[in-house]
């Protein structure tokens, strides 16, 4: 526990600064830790020895992440659905070059890991381009951590029923209702301190959602452990694993907030 809490400040020392000046020095943060958390994924599946693949999928992991308002692509023959498009047909032809040693199923997987990953990154970026980009960055991260200490705590002192033990052993019932009560109880602080543009009851059924949102994406990553048989997704971050044992809620959390359009 000291070595994640230190670990964890650590990082939130190097992060935050970076979330505060935005722009260019973000971007390619960002980029960078979508890129690892992708790579995990591709090792986790055993097909990191494919470097073309790996390449090309890294390629199509940047252009997912392309803010809709950058002007980059203005300047590109083909649109962004084109250069993913032509990625996906340039892997399926690897399979017929490399005779099926890196197969369809393959393909499949490496193209569900970049969006899988992208998805909540591109949000990400998006939330820090848009309007009270900060505010809406730490309501994210407060929540998803309220969940985990909130999760932690409860399942510690109240903790008897198995929430999902064949994915997540240690997870209970009485955690995970103690990580949305808390992740409430900091969202209702946190509108009182930056107000959104909704009301207190919005607020609380959002910071629900988001809560329980949080923790499916931490239980689909631990899916993704236990079928692939590893104990973290990486070795980047002492006591807490890799990057997407890190950010794994938020890559959920993040699109939730978008698509239901609080943020």
């Amino acid at each position: 526990m000291k070595q994640r809490t230190i670990t964890a400040l650590l990082a939130l020392i190097v992060f935050l600064p970076f979330v505060i000046i935005g722009g260019l020095p973000f971007t390619i943060l960002i980029y960078a830790i979508a890129t690892i958390g992708l790579l995990e994924l591709i090792k986790m599946r055993g097909i990191g020895k494919y470097i073309l693949p790996n390449i090309l999928v890294i390629i199509l992991l940047w252009l997912f992440l392309i803010p809709s308002t950058s002007s980059i692509l203005n300047h590109s023959w083909f649109t962004k659905f084109e250069m993913i498009a032509l990625i996906i047909l340039l892997l399926l032809t690897y399979t017929v070059l490399v005779k099926n040693k890196f197969t369809f199923d393959h393909v499949g997987f490496i193209l569900l890991a970049a969006f899988y990953v992208g998805l909540g990154f591109f949000y990400l970026l998006e939330t820090r381009a848009g309007s009270n980009a900060l505010s809406n960055i730490l309501y994210a991260f407060f929540i998803i951590w309220a969940t985990d200490t909130g999760a932690y705590f409860f399942g510690r002192a109240f903790g008897k029923k198995k929430l999902w033990p064949t994915i997540s052993p240690n997870k209970t019932v009485e955690g995970a209702l103690g990580g949305i009560m808390l992740a409430i109880a900091v969202g209702i602080v946190f509108h009182l301190v930056s107000p959104f543009p909704h009301s207190l009851l919005a607020v609380i059924v959002v910071t629900i959602l988001a809560s329980i949102f949080g923790q499916i994406g931490d239980l689909v990553e631990s899916a993704f452990k236990r079928n692939y048989g590893v104990k973290d997704s990486g070795k980047l971050l002492p006591g807490h694993g890799g990057i997407l044992d890190r950010f794994d809620s938020l890559l959920f959390v993040l699109p939730l907030l978008h698509l239901i359009n609080f943020i």
